[in-house]
């Protein structure tokens, strides 16, 4: 199922690259996220929400959240078109959807410790 939601091989390729400074990586995602899906809650036109869910869609993305930037996408594309009717449902689908990957993101900063850790041994 994580396959569906994180892809392994971005999280692996970030790794190799940021080494010691991936799990500040992962953390400046979540608050990073987090202030997006706050935004996203308070938006008051389309082109608030089209900046933040292209914001939001491109982090993702760098970050293997595959489902996440897939819904960010689509409410990417429904503000474009100003149908903004409904975008609380595509809304309420990315903040579920970044519920489900938190504690995945979470686990994954702290695997990353602990190899540092026991590689520093």
């Amino acid at each position: 199922m994580t396959d569906t939601h994180l892809d392994p091989d971005v999280l692996r390729a970030l790794q190799e690259v940021m080494e010691d400074e991936y799990p500040t990586l992962v953390d400046t995602f979540l608050a990073d996220c987090e202030q997006r899906l706050q935004l996203l809650k308070q938006a008051g036109d389309a082109t608030q929400v089209l900046e933040t869910a292209h914001s939001f869609k491109g982090s993702s993305s760098n970050m293997g959240a595959i489902r996440l930037a897939d819904l960010c996408h689509e409410l990417e594309l429904q503000a474009k078109g100003q149908n903004l009717p409904g975008i609380e449902v595509l809304v309420a689908q990315i903040d579920r959807e970044f519920a489900f990957v938190r504690p995945l993101y979470e686990e994954e900063r702290r695997r990353s410790l602990c190899a540092s850790v026991t590689a520093r041994r």
